[in-house]
């Protein structure tokens, strides 16, 4: 007898031969970091740039795997219940979380050049500069990555559903 992949739609396992796409939480996060890092080291090299080079590793890659982590968990255990979320048009929901993406990333840079230096003194730490463009940017481009392919999982998962 025939029976259909039962735990498929509960855990998220990609049965064999599928061609569903799946949400794995720590495959995006990786690549959330190692992306960004990536591209930045190559442009830290070129232009011959130390605090770049250190950035790619430090600010823009962690930056970037928090920000894909957070908004990750969020996703997987949120999202879907959210009605907007799944029945707005696609590029609608990517552009309003890599807007919170970029917003949170300010939010960060200012607790972190400004309320920072209340308790520490960082006019030594020459990365407290560099945050400013860091963090939005890197919330920005791993909240439209992570948002877009949980998106594409869950309205291919879901349509899949449906047609059973």
């Amino acid at each position: 007898m025939n029976y259909p992949n039962q735990i498929d739609g509960v855990y998220g396992i990609k049965a064999a031969g599928s061609k569903k796409k799946t949400f794995v939480l720590w495959r995006e996060v990786v690549m959330a970091y190692a992306a960004p890092a990536i591209m930045a080291g190559i442009g830290g090299l070129i232009s011959a740039d130390k605090g770049l080079q250190i950035g790619a590793l430090t600010t823009i890659g962690g930056t970037s795997a928090l920000v894909a982590l957070i908004l990750g968990l969020w996703l997987r255990s949120r999202g879907g219940r959210k009605r907007w979320i799944i029945g707005a048009p696609h590029l609608v929901v990517v552009g309003m979380f890599a807007l919170a993406g970029a917003l949170l990333g300010l939010f960060a840079a200012w607790v972190t050049s400004d309320l920072l230096g209340i308790f520490i003194p960082i006019d030594h730490l020459a990365w407290v500069g560099r945050v400013w463009i860091d963090f939005p940017l890197s919330g920005f481009i791993a909240s439209t990555i992570v948002t877009w392919r949980w998106r594409l999982a869950v309205t291919t998962n879901f349509s899949s559903k449906r047609r059973r």
